[in-house]
C-alpha cells in the first residue's frame, strides 16, 4: 500500500516536469529570433577582418557591432563602411592604451555615448564623418586630451554644446563642414577661450547667417589662414567684402583656395547668391581694398608685425637698404613674438622692411613699406596755426590798403574842386607825377622857420624840379618847356615857404 503511494507520487512529479519543459520550449519557439549579425562577435582576423601587426581593418564587412576581444596592443582600428549605428560606453570593456586612430565613417551612426571614449584616451585621430550625428553633448570629447584631428563633416549636426570640445588641448584640425550648424563657434578661436593648438577650423557649407566679422578680422594670420567659412548663407555687405578681400590680398589659404565659393545672399526675394569679391563692382560698389603702407611722423615709435600664416616659425628682419637687423642698431629692436619696433623715427627710416619667416616645412616673406613724414604731429599743428595767422594778416593788410586808397581825405590842389588848371595838355602824358604847385595868392605868411615842416619829403623830386617839375624821358627840352621852368620853380619854392604841407601823389 505504501509502496504504491510512493510510486504514484514520483510519477506525478515527473509528469509536472515534462509539462514545464513543454511550456518553456513552446515559449522559446514563439520568441522572435535575433539575427546573429546583431550580436557582438569575437574578432576574426581570418574571415571578417584584416589584422596586420597592430593595425586592424574591418571595413566593409557589414558589421552592426564593434568586434569583441580587441587586442590591447591595437594602434589603428578601421570600422568604416559598416552599419554600426550606436557607439555605446561598453564597446570596449577595457583600456586600449595604444590606440591612436579610430575610423567610424559611413556607418549611419546617430548615437554617441558621453562615455564612449573613456578607455581610448590616447586617440590622435577620430573619424566620425559621413554619419547621422545630430548633436554634440557637453564634454563628450573631454577624455581625448591627445586628439589632434577630429573629422565630423557630412553629418546632421545642428546643436553643439559650448563645452563639447572642452579638454581637447592638443586639437589642431577640426572639420565641421556640410552640417546644419547655425552659429559660428567663435569660442574655439577667440583669445582666452580658444584651443591654443587649433590651426584649422572648417565651418563651410553650414547654415551660418551671422559671422562675427570684427572678431574674425582681429585674429592672427596663422589662425585666419585655416579658417574656412565659405558656402554659408551670409548676407552681402561691404564689411564681408572687406574681410574676404583683405584675406585674399594676404594670400591666406582660406580665401585663395576657395575664392569662387565665397558667396553671399542678396536681400530680397528670391534669394540670389553673388560672389563676395564682386561686391565692389556690381551690387554694393564697395571700396576697393588695398594693402596699406605704414605711415608715421618724426620722433614717433612704430611697431611692425610679422603676421605669418604659420605658427612657431623663426623670424628675421632686414632693414631698408638690405641691411640685416643687428644689436648695433639703436632705433630698431625685435620684440617678443617677432615684431619689430623702430623709433624715434627719422626721415632715413622710410623704406621697405622685410620679414623672413622660416620653419621646418614652411617659408614666408613679408614686406612692410614705412613712410615717415618730414614733420612731427605737434609741428604739423603749429605749421597750420602759422599759416592761418599769415592768411589773417594778409587779409587785414589788404583791408588797410583799400581804406588808404579809397577812404583817406584828399587835400591836394589837384583833387576835384581845387581849381587846378593844366597849363599844357601834355602834362598827363609826359609826367608821372602831379605837380603840387599852385599860384601863390600872396607872399605874406609866416616865416619859414615858424613851422616844423621839413622839406625832406619832396627830396626825391629834386631832379624833377630841376626839370620844371616834369619827367622828360625822351629828353625833349624845347624852348616852351625851358620858358616855364623859372615860373614853376618859383611857384614850388613859394609853396614851401608858405608853410602849407602837400604830399606828392604817384599816379
Amino acid at each position: 500500500m505504501g509502496v504504491s503511494c510512493c510510486i504514484s507520487h514520483d510519477a506525478s512529479v515527473e509528469l509536472l516536469r515534462r509539462k514545464y519543459l513543454i511550456v518553456i520550449l513552446s515559449l522559446l519557439l514563439l520568441m522572435p529570433s535575433i539575427p546573429s549579425q546583431f550580436l557582438p562577435t569575437p574578432l576574426d582576423c581570418r574571415k571578417t577582418c584584416v589584422c596586420a601587426s597592430n593595425i586592424i581593418s574591418c571595413s566593409k564587412t557589414n558589421l552592426t557591432q564593434i568586434p569583441m576581444e580587441l587586442p590591447s596592443f591595437t594602434a589603428a582600428l578601421d570600422l568604416s563602411f559598416n552599419s554600426i549605428s550606436r557607439l555605446k560606453a561598453d564597446w570596449t570593456p577595457y583600456r586600449l592604451g595604444r590606440l591612436h586612430t579610430l575610423q567610424l565613417s559611413h556607418n549611419g551612426l546617430h548615437f554617441l555615448s558621453t562615455e564612449a571614449f573613456v578607455y581610448v584616451t590616447r586617440l590622435r585621430l577620430l573619424d566620425l564623418s559621413c554619419n547621422n550625428v545630430k548633436q554634440l553633448d557637453e564634454f563628450i570629447f573631454e577624455p581625448l586630451e591627445h586628439l589632434e584631428v577630429l573629422l565630423l563633416y557630412n553629418n546632421r549636426i545642428a546643436q553643439i554644446d559650448r563645452s563639447a570640445f572642452a579638454g581637447l588641448m592638443s586639437l589642431q584640425k577640426l572639420y565641421m563642414s556640410n552640417n546644419q550648424v547655425s552659429r559660428f563657434p567663435l569660442e574655439l578661436v577667440k583669445e582666452r577661450s580658444r584651443l591654443e593648438t587649433l590651426k584649422l577650423l572648417d565651418m563651410s557649407g553650414n547654415k551660418i547667417k551671422n559671422l562675427p566679422l570684427n572678431d574674425l578680422q582681429e585674429l592672427p594670420a596663422w589662425i585666419k589662414n585655416g579658417l574656412y567659412f565659405h558656402r554659408n548663407p551670409v548676407p552681402c555687405s561691404c564689411e564681408l567684402y572687406d574681410l574676404v578681400a583683405r584675406w585674399y590680398n594676404m594670400e591666406l589659404s582660406s580665401a585663395t583656395d576657395y575664392k569662387d565659393e565665397h558667396t553671399c545672399v542678396l536681400p530680397g526675394s528670391p534669394k540670389e547668391k553673388m560672389a563676395v569679391m564682386d561686391l565692389n563692382k556690381v551690387y554694393l560698389n564697395c571700396s576697393e581694398v588695398k594693402v596699406m603702407n605704414r605711415e608715421s611722423f618724426l620722433e614717433q615709435f612704430l611697431v611692425l608685425e610679422c603676421d605669418t600664416r604659420q605658427r612657431n616659425v623663426i623670424k628675421n628682419w632686414v632693414l631698408p637698404g638690405n641691411t640685416p637687423l643687428s644689436p648695433a642698431h639703436k632705433t630698431a629692436v625685435m620684440l617678443d613674438g617677432g615684431s619689430l619696433q623702430i623709433g624715434p623715427l627719422t626721415a632715413e627710416d622710410s623704406g621697405v622692411y622685410t620679414c623672413y619667416a622660416s620653419g621646418e616645412t614652411f617659408n614666408e616673406t613679408l614686406y612692410v613699406t614705412v613712410v615717415v613724414f618730414n614733420g612731427t604731429m605737434s609741428g604739423g599743428l603749429e605749421n597750420l596755426k602759422t599759416a592761418y595767422t599769415t592768411l589773417v594778416g594778409c587779409l587785414i593788410t589788404v583791408v588797410f590798403v583799400l581804406i588808404y586808397l579809397y577812404l583817406t581825405p584828399c587835400r591836394c590842389p589837384c583833387c576835384p574842386g581845387q581849381d587846378l588848371e593844366k597849363t599844357d595838355p601834355r602834362d598827363s602824358l609826359h609826367s608821372s607825377t602831379v605837380s603840387i604847385a599852385n599860384k601863390v595868392q600872396d607872399n605874406t605868411g609866416p616865416p619859414l622857420g615858424s613851422h616844423t615842416f621839413s622839406y625832406k619829403h619832396v627830396g626825391f623830386m629834386e631832379e624833377q624840379l630841376k626839370q620844371n617839375g616834369r619827367l622828360n624821358p625822351i629828353g625833349e627840352e624845347d624852348e616852351e618847356w625851358q620858358g616855364e621852368a623859372t615860373e614853376r620853380q618859383k611857384c614850388d619854392i613859394g609853396v614851401g615857404r608858405s608853410g602849407h604841407l602837400y604830399s606828392p601823389m604817384v599816379v
